[in-house]
């Protein structure tokens, strides 16, 4: 159980759920358009950007982003709810702004990027400070003190 707790565990401020909203809320957003709008932001966007398998890519991203942002947006589970996240960040980056880099530039690529850098900077600012006081973890853990027989 300790390690639920360092999982959950947050001793940042409650204005941290302004975060949780940004990120979590966008995350949502898009997981839901990728069923909402397939061809476009789904599997016919992974398609046109050669990732592999876009029929099953694009459905399973969608999933993640709409568990993980609700996840996020509660404050439950947070630390590990974005780490998928983290990882659909950086690969939509190397995939669609690397080449862009290369292609049209730095600053091109800097304009085009800028609410991918800023998802992954959210979601890893997450997972280094927790959900912080306004979350379902937090409530949680003060309806559960802790007992012995979970640090052991």
């Amino acid at each position: 159980m300790k390690l639920i707790r360092r999982i959950t565990g947050s001793s940042a401020p409650s204005a941290v759920v302004l975060v949780r909203l940004a990120v979590g809320l966008i995350f949502l957003s898009e997981g839901i358009q990728k069923f909402l709008f397939p061809g476009e932001i789904g599997a016919g966007r992974f398609a046109k950007i050669g990732l592999p398998s876009p029929e099953l890519l694009g459905p399973l991203v969608g999933i993640f982003e709409i568990a993980c942002g609700l996840l996020v947006v509660l404050g439950l589970m947070t630390r590990l709810a974005v780490i998928p996240l983290i990882v659909i960040m950086l690969v939509a980056i190397f995939s669609t702004k690397v080449p862009i880099l290369l292609d049209k530039g730095f600053w091109s690529m800097a304009h085009d990027s800028r609410t991918d850098f800023s998802m992954l900077l959210g979601s890893m600012f997450l997972l280094v400070v927790g959900a912080g006081r306004l979350s379902l973890d937090s409530y949680l853990a003060k309806r559960h003190p802790r007992h012995d027989s979970w640090n052991r």
